[in-house]
């Protein structure tokens, strides 16, 4: 028998981005919250303190912020036909553990979708047709416009503190910004960050080339800000110790440092750490949840926490498995095209250019996860699919993001990997090396999905959810045009050295090297019950007063950074809890 807690208002799983968000509006409300978060507690202080946090070994290569496989892992496989197996050790994408989630550890690149993407479908077909759609590709619209997002995304990004600049003001295309984006009502709550040589390396070259260049979109402070909530920030120091760790600076848009002190201080909410939710529970009828049972750590027993309003506000991996384990839809099966849940499982295609210059002089410790010079000339709404044969597009970056020692040390092809090879070749090359990135999409498929495995279960006894995933040909087709015009960009800076990263045609996807937390779909957005998990609001079809956030919310991967969409979509749905359901619970669509 389960031990029960009193009952609360609502119950949130997981204290990342949306976990926050959720908590912080909703306490505003007066309602009672209690957020449920399996991993430890950790703030600015003491946790991420200067100089702890810049141990590159602990935080960098043993990944301390990470998910431990050994707790909660996946199987993976690559199509029907192999047997999935245990993933044992990370490598292709980093889940995060604690408080704040991954806004703890992600690099803070910040971007809003294109109108055309959040409609890809309807935009494909009015433009093309459905021939040119390929077979088994797996397209939708989201249920929600970019329009109707906007204020959501302004929203978010006030809170977040993002520094940039405005591209599409009003409709009015400003100068320096990016004139391909959506239009935005006002400009970033902060001047962008200052560029490095490389990255005014690169827009020289773009600009030479015709194309047009703009700062990235940063979740890192370039001057003192204040966000609504009254959450302070300082500017960055350009210290290079972003991405995979916490920022003690308080410069780094995380959840710690725009939300987390401020919702602390509302005493109708709490939260408890080390509690893993291990399913959801219904009324007999399953058309409502009664609240989440979860295994207290500390206790080692399971704990029954009733509420009227459950939030499911973890990872986008962990948030599919815990509805499938708990029954809240159909689980999706690629032979049938049956079934909802696990639908439309995506990530990112991605590659990249590194330059050698013998005689320029580079700063590779100077640097921050969002640093860089971008262009989007061959993004989602500027390629012709018809005429290049695939569908999708990437933006570019180029900028310095960190100079740590053991992850980040590029030689050119050949040099040694150890040894005095290796020396020599570091006594050379460091800091005469820049890179140009290609972050592309990843469409949807029918092949590749999420279910649960028929073999292996978790230390709960809970079957662990099988993720079937491989490249397919659309998206290489993608990346390799992406790679002809990033090498001739590359080309005309005249480099002394140029090798490129770009999976080929008949890539198969690898789960061991690194390459984005960028995962996406599982239980999707739709416009009708049979089409997806959720509906416009993220509320769930089968159960009305159970609400999902996150990248899970995915029709199909974007170009860009999944967290400007995940967030403008947070604040989109407890908009829609506060206005709308509070005062008459039901199905909102």
């Amino acid at each position: 028998m389960a031990r029960q807690e009193a009952k609360k208002d609502v119950v949130i799983v997981g204290l990342g981005w949306t976990g926050a968000i959720a908590g912080i509006e909703l306490a505003q409300e007066g309602l009672e919250i209690v957020a449920l978060e399996r991993g430890r507690d950790q703030a600015t202080v003491p946790e991420f303190k200067y100089p702890d946090q810049i141990d590159e070994l602990t935080w960098g290569v043993r990944l301390k912020n990470m998910q431990h496989p050994r707790r909660q892992t996946v199987t993976v496989r690559r199509n029907g036909d192999e047997t999935a197996l245990p993933l044992r050790a990370l490598g292709s994408f980093l889940p995060a553990d604690g408080v704040g989630g991954a806004g703890t550890h992600w690099n803070g690149l910040n971007w809003r979708p294109q109108p055309e993407e959040m409609r890809l479908l309807s935009h494909i077909r009015e433009n093309w047709g459905d021939e040119i759609i390929p077979e088994g590709m797996s397209l939708g619209d989201y249920p929600v416009t970019y329009d109707e997002l906007e204020p959501f995304f302004t929203r978010f990004e006030q809170v977040a503190g993002i520094s940039g600049q405005a591209g599409n003001l009003n409709g009015q295309i400003q100068p320096g910004g990016n004139p391909f984006e959506g239009w935005r009502s006002t400009d970033y709550p902060m001047p962008p960050m200052p560029t490095t040589w490389d990255s005014h390396k690169f827009r020289e070259a773009a600009l030479a080339m015709g194309l047009h260049p703009f700062p990235a979109p940063a979740g890192i402070a370039s001057t003192s800000y204040v966000n609504p909530y009254g959450m302070q920030m300082g500017p960055c120091n350009l210290c290079g110790f972003c991405e995979r760790y916490g920022c003690y600076q308080y410069s780094k848009s995380s959840p710690q440092t725009a939300i987390l002190d401020a919702l602390k201080r509302h005493p109708n909410f709490s939260y408890r750490t080390h509690a893993e939710v291990l399913r959801v529970e219904l009324a007999p009828d399953g058309r409502t949840a009664t609240g989440v049972t979860y295994f207290d750590e500390e206790a080692q027993e399971e704990v029954f926490q009733p509420a009227d309003i459950v939030i499911l506000a973890a990872y986008q991996l962990n948030n599919v498995h815990l509805m499938m384990v708990s029954g809240l839809a159909e689980i999706y099966d690629p032979a049938t095209d049956q079934g909802v849940l696990g639908k439309n499982y995506g990530y990112q295609m991605n590659g990249g250019a590194t330059l050698f210059f013998r005689d320029e002089h580079f700063n590779p410790f100077v640097g921050h996860g969002s640093n860089g010079m971008c262009i989007d000339d061959y993004g989602m709404n500027r390629n012709d699919y018809g005429a290049l044969g695939f569908i999708g597009g990437a933006y570019w970056r180029s900028g310095l993001t960190n100079g740590q020692p053991i992850r980040s040390m590029p030689l050119p092809s050949g040099t040694p990997s150890w040894g005095a090879g290796w020396k020599a070749g570091v006594g050379e090359w460091y800091g005469h090396a820049m890179s140009i990135g290609s972050h592309g999409s990843n469409m949807s498929y029918r092949a590749n999905h999420l279910d649960l495995d028929p073999t292996y279960t978790d230390r709960h006894g809970r079957p662990l959810m099988r993720m079937t995933f491989d490249w397919q040909e659309n998206d290489l087709r993608m990346n390799q045009y992406m790679k002809a015009r990033v090498e001739e960009v590359a080309a005309s800076m005249n480099p002394d050295i140029m090798q490129s990263s770009f999976k080929g045609p008949g890539a198969r996807y690898d789960v061991r090297p690194y390459q984005t937390t960028h995962n996406t779909g599982g239980h999707i957005m739709s416009a009708s019950p049979n089409e997806g998990v959720v509906n416009r609001y993220s509320q769930m079809w089968g159960q009305h007063n159970v609400f999902a956030m996150g990248a899970g919310n995915f029709v199909q991967n974007t170009q860009y950074n999944p967290t400007g969409l995940l967030g403008g979509l947070a604040y989109w749905t407890v908009d829609a809890i506060r206005s709308q359901y509070l005062s008459n619970p039901r199905p909102l669509v």
